[in-house]
């Protein structure tokens, strides 16, 4: 991609992203854009659709516990699909797959993508949904949503089916510790399996804590 052309497509994912829900915010598509650079520089993968689809594929948010929030994709690719018309430089015809990429990247609904650049997004976006910056992102969320961290009795899901709408830790059982084996790129397979390790200390450490060492 041309260097002005991803810098001002930058710019506009800066004014436009709101930046009220920290788990979803400016940074957040900076992140995931440079997940999916990183990845697509070992995998391969079209830079055009790529980046927009990084950039803009939050564009919409709405919270997980809110009746509308499956419908953030898809109104996120119909928003990105309006800047990419009004953007001169940017190729048309790429647009469609922007958006396919955008609607693809959900965790929650198991798409399994075709194009090799909405897997390239499924695994960026995935990667923020595992390690360090997925448990910050968890607990602005459940501030948001004014869930307990954890369940009293059981903050482990050892007696009981994790319910993450519920409880906060319970989203490490529900998604966190599954993300690497939804990864389709080597890449990212191999980035979330080091991940993954560090919410696992992050898990005994907290056990300790509980009992009091």
């Amino acid at each position: 991609m041309n260097k002005d052309l991803r810098k001002r497509l930058i710019e506009i994912a800066k004014h436009k992203i709101s930046n009220e829900d920290a788990s979803h915010d400016f940074a957040h598509a900076l992140r995931v854009l440079s997940n999916a650079e990183r990845i697509a520089k070992e995998e391969g993968g079209d830079p055009d659709v790529i980046v927009p689809a990084a950039l803009f594929h939050d564009l919409v948010v709405y919270q997980k516990d809110h009746p509308k929030t499956a419908q953030s994709q898809i109104e996120s690719a119909r928003e990105a699909e309006k800047i990419l018309n009004a953007v001169r430089p940017f190729p048309k015809r790429k647009i469609k797959h922007v958006k396919t990429c955008i609607m693809e990247c959900s965790f929650s609904k198991g798409i399994v993508p075709e194009l090799l650049e909405s897997k390239i997004m499924q695994d960026a976006d995935g990667l923020e949904a595992t390690g360090a910056i997925s448990i910050m992102r968890t607990y602005s969320s459940t501030g948001q949503m004014k869930r307990p961290f954890y369940h009293q009795d059981d903050p482990f899901c050892e007696h009981r089916q994790p319910d993450d709408t519920r409880y906060a830790l319970d989203l490490f059982y529900t998604r966190l510790l599954k993300v690497k084996d939804r990864m389709y790129t080597k890449t990212a397979q191999r980035i979330a399996k080091r991940r993954t390790a560090f919410l696992r200390d992050f898990l005994k450490e907290f056990r300790r804590e509980l009992r009091g060492l």
